[in-house]
């Protein structure tokens, strides 16, 4: 099974630089996420991988990407910053979908929800990483499970 980390960093920092001019994207072990208020979106996978990535950020982060994206200032989750938060987590899900197609791993994404992680459920394939900038940190957790 191939590398599923590397295909997301590597899009999330595409994502970022591109949209939100963002050069200083690094990743750091997912342990080092401590956050209690966040706003988590999460893109379903189908597919070669059947499962979903679960983008989660501090208030502040999504805060600084919607300002960053839109010049508005926000200091409250409402249906703006979440959208536009949906919105990054899809485009960068979409190039992950890209960068997993030069593997020979077909999949499609569905669209993002608010949703907080299900532990209960097994998934084959588990990891995470935490992108830091100098907007905040986003953890990603990633978990899927075989296509059928």
């Amino acid at each position: 099974m191939t590398d599923l980390y590397n295909p997301f960093l590597e899009a999330t920092r595409n994502v970022f630089q591109l949209m939100l001019d963002l050069t200083d994207v690094s990743s750091q072990p997912a342990e080092c996420f401590d956050c209690e208020r966040e706003l988590d979106v999460s893109i379903g996978f189908t597919g070669d991988l059947k499962g979903e990535v679960i983008y989660r950020l501090p208030h502040e982060t999504a805060f600084g990407l919607v300002n960053s994206m839109s010049g508005m200032e926000f200091d409250e989750v409402d249906e703006f910053v979440t959208s536009a938060v949906s919105e990054i987590a899809n485009i960068i899900s979409g190039n992950v979908v890209t960068l997993l197609a030069g593997e020979d791993l077909t999949c499609d994404i569905l669209p993002p929800v608010m949703k907080t992680p299900d532990e209960g459920e097994e998934y084959a394939i588990r990891t995470a990483c935490c992108v830091v900038t100098s907007i905040g940190e986003v953890y990603l957790d990633i978990r899927f499970n075989p296509g059928e």
